[in-house]
């Protein structure tokens, strides 16, 4: 008897031990500041703090459904009401966004960069790695066509967990933008927690698996099983760019791949050779813009431009 006691008791700690560390770990995975993303940034090129501080900028509180306000800036220079909502990454914040504002304020289009749920100057508790996030990014699509109109262009870019929350909002919530562009997205939470376990700490995943379920809904309100674009892709008609790193190595590139061929309708796919995890920008600027560029001609957002062959 005293030994079932013993081992009731050791694996219940092993249960407690386990739940905890991984759902703690994902709700509260740890966040650059802004020196460390501006100053990354600035290594690749990207942030120049006199123009961004040249930059007219309106500082925009959006209500989150959840109690919260989501900050962020929306920079508005052009008339024509042409907009890009631009979705960042786990760890960090709307500066991180800013290389994407310029991107897209060089094409005419006005840009609201803004900071997810617990990061930057946003509330919110914990980080969902979309569940939560596609409902604030509803809300900053709502905010925008509330202040500029219902008939505003509109596309959204997303990066890692920032094109996740994109995909879920369009798959799940609304298919509310004109078109979406999806660097280096997961397919699926869980195949995501299990090849980082085989990559970082080879636990056999049905030690694992099980306990991360049941205590992430007990923690934070949600099934791992919602954070999953790939059962709701086939739900967006509207066009999507994927993006993806051929050396990523936190999210595998065949994320995108499946992603892709999932998609209905018009799509396109950009897989960068050289580029490790949400680097396809920083490594291949001029292919990336012109791969947008295509794709919006394509998708018929932009006029394609008329060659000697056209005339």
């Amino acid at each position: 008897m005293k030994k079932l006691v013993i081992g009731l008791g050791a694996a219940l700690s092993y249960i407690v031990s386990v739940g905890f560390f991984f759902t703690h770990m994902m709700m509260y995975s740890k966040k650059k500041t802004d020196e460390e993303i501006i100053e990354k940034e600035k290594l690749g090129g990207h942030f120049v703090q006199k123009d961004f501080d040249e930059l007219e900028k309106r500082n925009v509180s959006i209500p989150s459904r959840f109690g919260y306000s989501i900050k962020g800036y929306l920079i508005a220079p052009y008339k024509e009401k042409k907009f890009v909502i631009v979705s960042h990454g786990v760890t960090m914040n709307r500066y991180n966004s800013i290389k994407y504002m310029n991107l897209f304020l060089d094409r005419g289009y006005n840009v609201l960069i803004y900071d997810h749920r617990r990061h930057g100057e946003s509330g919110g508790k914990t980080t969902s790695y979309g569940y939560y996030e596609k409902f604030d990014l509803r809300s900053a699509v709502h905010w925008l066509k509330h202040q500029y109109g219902e008939n505003i262009t509109l596309g959204i870019h997303g990066e890692s967990m920032g094109a996740v929350s994109m995909l879920l909002y369009a798959g799940s919530l609304e298919d509310g933008a004109d078109f979406y562009i999806a660097d280096c997205p997961f397919e699926d939470l869980e195949q995501l927690l299990l090849y980082r376990l085989q990559a970082e700490i080879r636990i056999p995943k049905w030690l694992v698996m099980p306990i991360a379920r049941l205590f992430l809904k007990w923690r934070d309100g949600y099934n791992m099983d919602e954070v999953s674009p790939i059962k709701i892709i086939d739900q967006i008609q509207k066009p999507i760019l994927f993006i993806h790193g051929k050396k990523d190595g936190t999210i595998p590139f065949s994320s995108s791949i499946h992603l892709y061929k999932q998609k209905p309708g018009l799509k396109k796919i950009y897989i960068a050779e050289n580029a490790e995890h949400a680097m396809s920008f920083t490594m291949n600027q001029a292919e990336y813009e012109r791969r947008i560029k295509l794709f919006l001609q394509e998708s018929g957002i932009e006029e394609k431009e008329l060659t000697e062959l056209d005339i």
